[in-house]
């Protein structure tokens, strides 16, 4: 655990004043802010979303016996331990003894919790722990992800600041950070495209096919099946370990696979009939999402061709605890209270 510096008052980025306020709704921009950072913002055009000539085959990974999906977690280390021990992941020392249970973290670790890099450390650890078991951990980008990769720091709270502050291999003298205050610039710094911690979000993907299941935070459409899952997740990791100076637009967007909400909200026959048609396209059987708070826990709809798993279960929303077990054809929640 990070040590923290309580007594301090952090005052951080012009515009994050009243963001972190629960009575305003999470922007969900089409297009990025200006305080993304020069890099996010520069005269270059972000390619457009037309699709590919010849869209090239989706990656998929062969189901294992039991999967378990985890929603958003928002930094909240309590409850991050709490869902991974009810999917019977780790023990009371956090180490793994999930064997070969597959666990999917459809992203939103970071942001409105104190302790989202230990949330993030701990996810890489694990992957490395279940693989010596033949289990396996994946870890998606969600739109938080990708908005602190941005420079969009709105979210961040005090202490979350303070765990990068001194960090080894983190220069503050970039100049894509000059419009962040002085005591944010060491986390603004490890997000930074090309920095440490946004290296480790580029080996991450935006998107899972597992067996028949696609896990994603927001949603896929079929325009993004079009344009090319793959590609999407190569253009995001290639910003993201800086080897390119932007994103697609497509990733980004409003409708965008880190955003996208019309699966998760009050979804109408239209949306039923645009999941068919994406799930068709890719020979998949449902679509697991976060990135919508379910106030009730764990729902599905579209004749569960849709499971919606984010159920506020940091501190920020109050919700309790709550994963998605997949064993073949088997779909249901699991709580702590059983």
């Amino acid at each position: 655990m990070h040590a923290r510096i309580r007594t301090l008052s952090l005052a951080v980025l012009t515009f994050a004043l009243a963001a972190c306020d629960k009575s305003i709704p999470e922007p969900n921009p089409a297009v990025p802010p200006t305080t993304m950072g020069p890099k996010a913002v520069s005269g270059s055009s972000a390619p457009t979303a037309t699709a590919a000539a010849s869209p090239e085959p989706v990656q998929r990974i062969p189901a294992p016996a039991r999967i378990v999906a985890i929603g958003d977690l928002h930094g909240d280390l309590a409850a991050t331990r709490a869902a991974l021990r009810i999917a019977g992941a780790i023990d009371d020392k956090d180490r793994w003894v999930g064997k070969d249970l597959m666990i999917v973290q459809t992203g939103d670790e970071i942001d409105r919790g104190d302790e989202d890099r230990d949330i993030i450390d701990l996810f890489e650890r694990l992957a490395d722990e279940a693989k010596l078991t033949g289990g396996a951990v994946i870890a998606l980008n969600g739109n938080h992800e990708l908005m602190n990769v941005q420079l969009d720091l709105r979210y961040v709270t005090d202490d979350a600041f303070k765990d990068f502050v001194g960090m080894p291999g983190v220069t503050t003298t970039d100049p894509r950070l000059g419009r962040v205050s002085e005591p944010g610039k060491a986390r603004a710094a490890a997000f930074l495209p090309g920095g440490p911690y946004a290296r480790k979000l580029a080996k991450r993907n935006l998107f899972a096919i597992v067996g028949d299941t696609i896990f994603v935070h927001g949603g896929i459409s079929p325009k993004h099946v079009r344009y090319g899952l793959e590609r999407m997740n190569r253009e995001a990791s290639a910003w993201m370990d800086g080897s390119v100076n932007h994103v697609p637009a497509i990733i980004t967007a409003e409708d965008g696979p880190v955003w996208l909400r019309r699966y998760s909200a009050a979804s109408d026959p239209e949306d039923c009939r645009v999941l068919k048609e994406t799930l068709a396209m890719l020979s998949a059987k449902r679509m697991v999402v976060g990135h919508t708070v379910q106030r009730g826990g764990i729902t599905s709809a579209c004749d569960e061709q849709v499971w919606r798993i984010d159920v506020g279960m940091s501190k920020y929303y109050g919700g309790k605890p709550e994963v998605l077990e997949i064993k073949g054809a088997e779909v249901r929640p699991l709580r702590a209270d059983g």
